[in-house]
């Protein structure tokens, strides 16, 4: 490790298999933690090439527990974090109205890390059970449409680094890594991330993949559609950039959208807003995310999608899929 975060200091780069061997070493427990916070902090000061970016996904990829579902057709809604933004669980809430919609959802999450509440602070306070058994998680697709996929269930190999991130605080390429190392490998990703550069190397990644894509950057800074302003999108077919007016609204402001200031205050802005309790600022940029969701599902418009979702989220068909997975879980 010596020598790699020597070179590293230097500006120098990995390859793909330097990066994949790497990892694959950190997992196995080779280096210390102080070494593996000065490798961390590398990619806090520089970008990370898609080289590295690809190596180290195909190391957790390897790494991780995979389940499967043959009988369904999977989508992720994941976002990486690391935006400072501190909205409330916009993807999470957007996974249930999806579900609502009547389509499977296979959501991976973790705790937050450089925000209040991650997915899975919030599903924890509200009962949900996290597992990585697969007849578990298949009842789960099969009474609520949806089943939450807690990371280090299913990442083992990244119990060194956790401890370090979480005394770190701060984004670090785990956060870039997230969206993309779903132990299902779903058919569907809607994917969310912090910068346009970022967009870029997802979609370079994703070309290579059987997967139906969709990437999300908002051009103020959100890792998801906020409608504070612009998104830019991009997917296997086009680019484009769509506005609040694509789905018949006005511009938000961004304390519309701010999330709780703790992990109980957020779990129950989300439970009001599945109640049907959010504001309309609330629920819009809800049913925004779970509109593009379904349209990349679909293969339909976003305004088209953007209906289906509040259809789902204002008849409480999103709340009941809640509802169903803390009877799942409490059985």
């Amino acid at each position: 490790m010596k020598t790699i975060l020597n070179r590293l200091f230097q500006q120098e780069t990995l390859s793909k298999e330097e990066a994949k061997s790497l990892l694959i070493n950190i997992s196995n427990g080779l280096y210390n933690p102080s070494q593996i916070s000065s490798f961390l902090t590398v990619y806090m000061m520089r970008t990370i090439t898609i080289n590295e970016l690809a190596g180290f996904r195909e190391a957790l990829l390897e790494l991780c527990i995979p389940i499967t579902f043959p009988s369904h057709e999977t989508i992720d809604l994941c976002g990486t974090g690391g935006d400072g933004k501190d909205t409330f669980n916009i993807s999470t809430l957007a996974s249930f109205v999806t579900a609502g919609a009547g389509f499977t959802v296979t959501k991976h999450g973790n705790y937050g890390v450089s925000s209040i509440s991650g997915s899975s602070n919030v599903m924890e306070a509200l009962g949900i059970q996290f597992s990585n058994d697969k007849s578990f998680l298949q009842k789960c697709l099969d009474q609520a449409n949806i089943c939450i996929l807690h990371a280090p269930l299913f990442h083992p190999a990244m119990k060194n680094v956790a401890p370090i991130r979480k005394e770190l605080g701060v984004k670090t390429f785990f956060n870039m890594l997230g969206p993309m190392v779903n132990p299902c490998f779903p058919t569907h990703q809607l994917v969310g991330v912090f910068n346009l550069e970022l967009a870029r190397m997802y979609a370079y990644l994703y070309q290579n993949t059987t997967t139906n894509f969709t990437i999300v950057h908002a051009l103020d800074g959100y890792d998801e559609i906020s409608l504070t302003g612009n998104t830019k999108i991009i997917s296997k077919e086009f680019e484009k950039i769509i506005t609040p007016e694509d789905f018949k609204l006005t511009k938000l402001n961004e304390i519309d959208i701010q999330g709780g200031t703790s992990i109980e205050t957020s779990a129950a802005i989300f439970s009001n807003i599945l109640k049907g309790e959010g504001s309309p600022a609330q629920n819009n940029v809800v049913c925004a995310n779970a509109g593009l969701a379904i349209a990349t599902i679909k293969g339909c418009s976003v305004i088209d999608g953007f209906e289906l979702a509040k259809e789902s989220l204002l008849s409480g068909k999103a709340l009941e899929k809640l509802k169903k997975l803390q009877e799942v879980s409490h059985q």
